[in-house]
């Protein structure tokens, strides 16, 4: 057992959680470039071509507003995916002034390879908290942040329906 105070003011709390929040971000990424992963696909590239699979073809203003992200930040998500050969950009027929995104042939298995890697660092990162824990964790977390706005996909999804 660790031997940190319970009883600490508010300020401790919050900054516990944000900095277990970036060790567990950094660990995560760590772990998931150690496995069969090409190391372009980082955790977040990786939400995003579930998003697009989701909603494609997919404006990238919406894909932003889906992703609750800023438009640069997808602008240079699709940039790097779109050089590994993951994504293409085309014309809205709709919109000349819009571009659509979609995933290419070969981003589906390289997605599900993904989300399987993620599943297994997942829960090797959250092995030390019994199943009991992780629901009262979240329970806790809720009562901070309502989940459904700042997730851009159901987390019980099944790998491959994020992927049809």
């Amino acid at each position: 057992m660790s031997s940190h105070k319970t009883d600490t003011p508010e300020v401790d709390v919050l900054d516990a959680l944000i900095r277990t929040a970036h060790y567990m971000k950094r660990e995560f990424e760590s772990r998931l470039s150690s496995m069969d992963i090409p190391p372009f696909l980082t955790g977040p590239r990786l939400r995003l071509l579930v998003a697009v699979a989701q909603n494609e073809p997919v404006r990238m203003s919406d894909l932003a507003a889906i992703m609750d992200i800023k438009a640069i930040t997808v602008t240079q998500f699709v940039d790097a995916l779109e050089k590994e050969y993951l994504l293409v950009r085309f014309p809205d027929p709709k919109d000349r002034r819009a571009t659509l995104i979609k995933l290419t042939d070969q981003a589906p298995a390289l997605i599900q390879r993904g989300l399987s890697a993620a599943a297994k660092v997942k829960e090797e990162l959250l092995e030390p908290l019994p199943m009991e824990l992780r629901k009262q964790l979240i329970d806790i977390l809720s009562q901070l942040v309502d989940f459904k706005k700042i997730c851009i996909f159901d987390t019980k999804v099944q790998h491959s329906d994020a992927i049809e």
